[in-house]
């Protein structure tokens, strides 16, 4: 059975940092792609970033390019989120996602963690 399981979310200050880690079990994913989904109260899931199974291409929302960096580690199953310069837009369950394929610069995986609730207060 797949688990994708998220730790690092937590309260920040705006302008702040924080590194999201997702371990993923129950199979490897260092063929597949991997990266992040965030969905905010009242609003839809949307894409945040992704990163190819060898790690050689990355991918980011607009919203999220130059302030967020995606990275992996195949040896350990494992995909990070480093995400600087806060907002409080940025406030949202942050979701690990694996397997899939990426097309058109969008991110379509085949399994989805239970997500890390990432608050940045103003």
């Amino acid at each position: 059975q797949v688990q994708l399981v998220e730790s690092g979310g937590g309260l920040v200050q705006a302008g702040g940092s924080l590194r999201l880690s997702c371990a993923a079990s129950g199979r490897t994913f260092r063929r597949y792609p991997m990266g992040w989904f965030r969905q905010a109260p009242g609003k839809e899931r949307e894409f945040v970033a992704a990163i190819s199974w060898s790690g050689g291409s990355t991918y980011y929302a607009d919203s999220v390019k130059g302030r967020f960096t995606v990275s992996r580690d195949n040896a350990k199953n494992t995909v990070y989120l480093q995400m600087n310069s806060l907002k409080p837009e940025d406030t949202a369950v942050h979701y690990c996602a694996a397997g899939g394929f990426i097309g058109g610069s969008y991110y379509y995986p085949n399994y989805w963690g239970q997500g890390t609730q990432v608050t940045v207060s103003s």
